[in-house]
């Protein structure tokens, strides 16, 4: 039997409203920090459309307020399924905006405690990358780069390699250096979110690299503001996430 659910999830960033509208309400702005390739249809009744891994999610506009309201909803499944993502958006005193995000819906499936349990991990994780790109990337837009390991024994297992790979020792914390080597480059940042063990997110002048994970699973989901093509930045993560384990 199936299961109604809502999550809400607050920040609050020195971006305007124009800018945070910006980033949640059109195509290359969602690409800076959430996952796939999207497009927007502007105004209400109009379509947001996900694509990823060759398939694509479409949802209808139900609100468009530009700067201050956007939200819209799937359609529903055989088993009733649906999701619906509500963006509410106020401009503060001293330059700042509050942003909330409220996802709500229904899980169909009898092993809807699996899929709540990583929408509950997951909506905080990308609402930490939207803070970490309207904080340090207004302005440019990412190409997103997704690729997954092999299944790992355990979910230790899974997370050391990750940290062995971006050479991190000892405990995961906000502002953990990190060096690793990637396509025969050194890369260089710092980590900007840990909710371990489910995320890390690593911050360097020119990526937003997001590693997400559980019951042995790896993958990543990273947002590159270079100019690089994606096919190729894709099969070098690929490459890296299986030498990483070899």
């Amino acid at each position: 039997m199936g299961h109604e659910f809502e999550t809400v999830n607050d920040i609050t960033v020195t971006a305007t409203p124009e800018q945070v509208w910006q980033a949640i309400a059109t195509g290359p702005g969602i690409d800076s920090w959430f996952m796939g390739r999207n497009e927007v249809e502007p105004g209400e009744g109009g379509k947001a459309v996900m694509e990823m891994e060759g398939m694509a999610m479409e949802s209808t506009i139900t609100a468009w307020e530009p700067n201050s309201h956007f939200a819209f909803r799937s359609a529903a499944g055989e088993d009733g399924t649906f999701h619906a993502f509500e963006y509410l958006v106020e401009g503060r005193d001293q330059g700042s905006t509050t942003v909330r995000l409220v996802h709500s819906g229904f899980l169909g499936q009898d092993d809807w405690e699996w899929e709540y349990d990583a929408l509950r991990k997951g909506d905080p994780m990308y609402f930490a990358t939207l803070r970490e790109y309207l904080t340090h990337f207004l302005g440019r837009f990412a190409t997103p780069v997704a690729a997954w390991a092999a299944p790992q024994p355990d979910e230790e297992t899974a997370w050391a390699g990750v940290k062995r790979g971006l050479g991190i020792t000892g405990e995961v914390t906000a502002g953990t250096p990190v060096k690793f080597t990637f396509a025969g480059q050194t890369v260089e940042g710092i980590v900007d979110s840990a909710l371990y063990p489910s995320f890390l997110g690593v911050r360097t002048s020119d990526a937003l690299y997001r590693f997400v994970g559980g019951q042995g699973m790896i993958g990543v989901g990273h947002h590159i503001f270079a100019d690089v093509d994606a096919k190729q930045a894709t099969d070098e993560w690929k490459s890296w996430l299986t030498n990483l384990f070899a």
